[in-house]
């Protein structure tokens, strides 16, 4: 099992039932939600002697370290501007971590000994993104790295010594490459390049060799290289070409052939595989349904090991998030909609599970609100799957007139998924049933629900959502009079696409680090997404070949058309969406005298990540929200 950077996720939970504005004593704080966890990000080290953790101190999140059965642990970091983005052990007494400046998502690695010492930057490079590639488990010091230091839109190879920081490069990318991978031996014999709007998949047999091309495709129709067979012959991979879902096959890179199809689903697309490394076997293949990650088994053994830590923590989903390099002990994350669950240790031999922390102790899972897995059709006939979250208390048969916030998630070609979410759950406790849907060109869905969102930017990928909310006002679950947008990034534009094209239908919005201008958010994209620009035209839109389309599907430059009340967030140093994007709909608006309120944050990026900047964020929402949604406020029933 490949380990992986640990990223943090925000704390929280909640909710009591109150009218929509109100007061309650018992209101649950909305610090609750948004504070940092207690203890949460739990690894072992690869020889399983040490435990470690990351914990607020001053709230940020720094990294601890103990030894197994101890109790007293050592504060490797000290960070006090910005959390940890994450970390990883890269051998049995070195920590790397992860952490930019002010959320320009210039990611720097830093190394660290087990006991706090050895504090060293290994990427330490201004305006330089790190990506890590391999982790190279069986070279105790060296892991390999991307980094665009070179040039800024794409990424060399680098191999790392994690203790003295001595950097080789190990290939130069011509400026197509996308992405790099090692077969079982660290050696760097794939590639995946991109040219124009063509995927081409690179390969070499060794390192010696150059890459020479084996399969161009559609960016349309791809294949995705996961890992190598255990001789290092042939690839796993994720494979669309000929078939409308992601299927779990294995390819013959000499010869560019799919060879064998290991699996496929006829709903969803395989979205990973596992293999034991000690074992050298395959373990199982995983797809996201609508409310449970579903898994195929190819090992017995793995199979076994799910099935008795599902018989042991009945009534909870969890997943393997860290795991000794003899695979006899491992920490298991337990979770549910209504829980952000908790961090165990297992051990193979013993058959002992032991609870090592609730990630948030101070909520209760009983005050939570279930998340109900709804589908609705579109007016052109597509099936679409959402969840609609209800104010605590009430069930889908009593949910009728209620205030109801349309939650559209980011991407777009992302998805919502079933499991706790902190604002869902804040919104619910406040009184509001909040509606997610995976309108098309959610991703997991197969290439047709995927492709059918192109160039659909406030046109039929809003429609679905608009669709969603009408379904709710249809079924009698929302007050038609009291129904507000909010979403983050593209949910940000489809909030602002919601007030601009459907005025009628909602009573007011939030925008937070949304984009509202199509031209100015084609021009300013990160570095290292230029080399994706043509395919990027071919998604969202040409600016000039479909000028007229983004004029028209621009929020910014309809701002004339809104006349609800909007609340925009924005991070001053975002690099996916310019603060230009909210700054101009501001003006836009001000100029109009519509009434819209604007919080900048100068030490964020594309979204709140320090928890007094989102403790800032969720109050003004909460208290936006509460004085919109009461004006049409009728009364719901229960």
């Amino acid at each position: 099992m490949k380990k992986t950077f640990k990223y943090l996720s925000l704390a929280t939970i909640l909710s009591t039932m109150i009218s929509c504005g109100g007061t309650d004593l018992n209101l649950i704080p909305l610090e609750n939600f948004f504070k940092n966890p207690e203890k949460s990000s739990f690894q072992l080290s690869p020889d399983g002697k040490y435990l470690s953790y990351m914990a607020p101190v001053n709230s940020r999140m720094n990294i601890f370290v103990q030894e197994v059965g101890q109790t007293n642990a050592t504060q490797l970091t000290h960070e006090t501007e910005r959390d940890v983005a994450g970390y990883m052990w890269a051998n049995n007494n070195r920590i790397l971590f992860l952490k930019d400046s002010g959320g320009d998502e210039n990611y720097k690695l830093f190394g660290v000994d087990a006991d706090g010492n050895n504090l060293k930057g290994l990427t330490d490079f201004d305006k330089v993104r790190t990506q890590l590639i391999d982790d190279l488990e069986d070279f105790e010091d060296e892991i390999i790295v991307g980094l665009n230091k070179r040039d800024p839109t794409i990424f060399d190879p680098y191999r790392l010594n994690v203790v003295t920081g001595e950097l080789t490069q190990l290939a130069e990318n011509p400026g197509t490459i996308q992405g790099w991978m090692t077969d079982h031996d660290g050696k760097l014999r794939v590639a995946v390049a991109m040219d124009v709007v063509d995927q081409i998949l690179l390969y070499r047999e060794k390192e010696s060799d150059e890459f020479k091309p084996v399969l161009r495709t559609s960016f349309k129709e791809t294949l995705s290289p996961m890992f190598f067979t255990f001789d290092n012959k042939y690839l796993y991979a994720l494979s669309n070409i000929g078939r409308d879902k992601d299927a779990f096959i294995m390819f013959d890179p000499a010869t560019g052939k799919e060879m064998e199809v290991l699996f496929e689903h006829p709903d969803y697309d395989i979205g990973g595989a596992s293999y034991s490394r000690k074992r050298k076997e395959l373990e199982g293949a995983s797809w996201t349904g609508h409310q449970h990650i579903g898994r195929h088994y190819f090992s017995e053994e793995y199979k076994a090991l799910r099935e008795n830590l599902e018989a042991k923590l009945a009534g909870y989903q969890f997943d393997i998030n860290s795991i000794t390099k003899d695979e006899n002990r491992i920490i298991v994350r337990t979770y549910t909609d209504k829980s952000l669950g908790a961090y165990y240790t297992y051990d193979k031999t013993t058959d002992e599970l032991t609870k090592i922390a609730d990630v948030s102790p101070w909520l209760n899972e009983a005050d939570m609100s279930p998340m109900h897995c709804v589908t609705y059709k579109t007016r052109d006939g597509l099936t679409v799957e959402a969840y609609l979250t209800l104010p605590h208390g009430y069930t889908m048969e009593t949910a009728k007139n209620l205030p109801v916030v349309v939650n559209p998630h980011g991407g777009p070609w992302a998805r919502d998924t079933w499991g706790f979410n902190p604002e869902v759950q804040f919104l619910a406790s406040r009184g509001y049933a909040v509606f997610q849907m995976n309108f098309r060109g959610s991703t997991g869905f197969g290439r047709n629900f995927w492709e059918i969102s192109f160039k659909q930017w406030g046109l039929t990928m809003q429609d679905d959502i608009t669709d969603g909310a009408n379904w709710l006002i249809e079924q009698g679950i929302a007050d038609k009079n009291r129904i507000a947008i909010y979403g983050g990034s593209y949910g940000g534009y489809a909030t602002l696409a919601g007030l601009t094209y459907t005025p009628d239908l909602y009573t007011c919005g939030v925008d937070y680090v949304g984009v509202s201008n199509l031209f100015t958010f084609l021009k300013t994209i990160p570095p290292y997404w230029k080399p994706l620009l043509d395919m990027m035209y071919e998604m969202v839109g040409d600016p000039i070949a479909d000028s007229l389309q983004l004029a028209q599907t621009s929020p910014a430059l309809n701002a004339d058309k809104i006349k609800a009340p909007l609340f925009i967030a924005q991070g001053a140093n975002d690099p996916r969406v310019n603060k230009d994007e909210s700054d101009q709909m501001v003006k836009a608006l001000k100029d109009r005298g519509v009434n819209v309120e604007y919080m900048v944050k100068d030490n964020e990026g594309h979204g709140f990540h320090n928890e007094e900047n989102r403790f800032d964020f969720y109050r003004a929402m909460e208290k936006f929200l509460a004085e919109h949604m009461q004006k049409n406020s009728s009364q719901a029933t229960r």
